[in-house]
């Protein structure tokens, strides 16, 4: 039964590729079509043909899949680049902010101890002192006129006192904020840079997808002639050979995503994601009810989203595939195809565990959790 949902999977997703290549690829280090009826002179020269043929394929692979890696890493860096910077800009904001309140508080306490210290030096200060003990007022009112004055004396220096310190935490902050906003300029070069690596790598894993593509056609168009089959039956056959390979030798991560890396052209959907799964479910024969059990794994690993990834280990997407381009094998847009992640996740489940309840069971079963 496995191997029947395989299959349908994999010519579902081949049938979006098209029809094979009549041309000849440009590059003189792939057969040309003069080579491939030479070859079928022999059956050994065919089967030497046919070699080289998967060889070059196996590495075209390879190679797109390195290069789309490397693109997940350098968007990961990029989205924690961007994270820092906006701590940083949060944290710099901040301390100016209570900078500024501390400043104003430090001028209104100078202000109000500057009335205080007014009013007393209008009222004559000691010479006040002098003509009341002149002036032969009684003791209790004498004593209340001085008690008056001490405190409206001590009340002054109290704001004093206050709006130095105040002064003081204001140039603490202040500088501060300066240190902050001097790391939050660095992070904000850090981020450009790490931008720019990016945008650089996904350049590169977006022209060696296409030489992928257009290389592949002709090579699996050369391959089926060789064969006597189709190129769409090698590419199925390629894919479920790869797709096997991949659920036998995944990894676990250790731990679910931690992170994001939304490469362009991504599309991060947890609903779309989750309605998608419930409605190819069935191909695996699973009921239903499964879906539970789906949902409650791939919210604990990737929250459902196309662009999950854990910093640790470098798992990806939605199923958590590590390393992440093993993915490949249920299409060349896995990097940014939540759809394509699902096909490849369920797969996975189906090979490894036989059903989502099964493998939640087994994510469940210890610490830390992976399946």
């Amino acid at each position: 039964m496995r191997r029947a949902v395989l299959a349908v999977l994999v010519i579902a997703t081949l049938t979006a590729v098209g029809g094979t290549a009549t041309v000849a690829y440009a590059d003189t280090s792939y057969p040309s079509w003069g080579d491939v009826q030479a070859a079928k002179a022999s059956q050994a020269a065919t089967q030497a043909e046919v070699n080289t043929i998967n060889t070059l394929l196996t590495g075209l692979q390879a190679t797109a899949d390195q290069t789309s890696m490397t693109a997940i890493t350098r968007a990961a860096e990029y989205a924690k680049a961007q994270a820092d910077l906006a701590a940083a800009t949060a944290t710099a904001s901040q301390l100016r902010a209570q900078a500024d309140a501390a400043t104003a508080t430090a001028d209104s306490l100078r202000k109000r101890s500057g009335q205080l210290t007014e009013q007393l030096s209008h009222a004559g200060g000691q010479d006040l002192q002098l003509g009341i003990f002149l002036s032969g007022k009684a003791s209790g009112e004498l004593l209340y006129q001085l008690g008056a004055m001490s405190k409206l004396a001590d009340q002054a220096s109290s704001l004093f006192t206050k709006a130095a310190a105040q002064s003081n935490t204001a140039h603490a902050l202040s500088s501060q904020a300066d240190v902050a906003q001097a790391a939050r300029d660095k992070l904000a070069a850090a981020a450009h840079t790490s931008l720019v690596a990016a945008q650089a790598a996904q350049q590169a894993a977006d022209a060696e997808l296409a030489k992928q593509k257009a290389a592949g056609d002709v090579l699996y168009a050369q391959l089926a002639t060789l064969k006597n089959t189709t190129a769409s039956v090698e590419q199925a056959y390629a894919q479920g050979v790869a797709a096997a390979q991949a659920y036998q030798n995944q990894q676990h991560s250790t731990g679910s995503a931690n992170s994001f890396a939304p490469p362009p052209g991504v599309v991060v959907n947890p609903m779309a994601a989750r309605a998608y799964a419930a409605s190819v479910m069935g191909a695996h024969g699973w009921a239903p009810s499964q879906m539970t059990c789906l949902t409650l794994l791939w919210n604990h690993e990737s929250g459902w989203r196309a662009d999950a990834y854990n910093t640790s280990s470098g798992a990806y997407g939605i199923p958590q595939a590590l390393p992440a381009s093993k993915m490949a094998s249920a299409g060349a847009d896995w990097a940014t195809n939540a759809d394509t992640q699902i096909n490849w996740g369920l797969g996975y489940i189906a090979s490894r565990y036989g059903s989502p309840c099964a493998a939640w069971a087994f994510e469940t079963s210890h610490v830390p959790n992976w399946y």
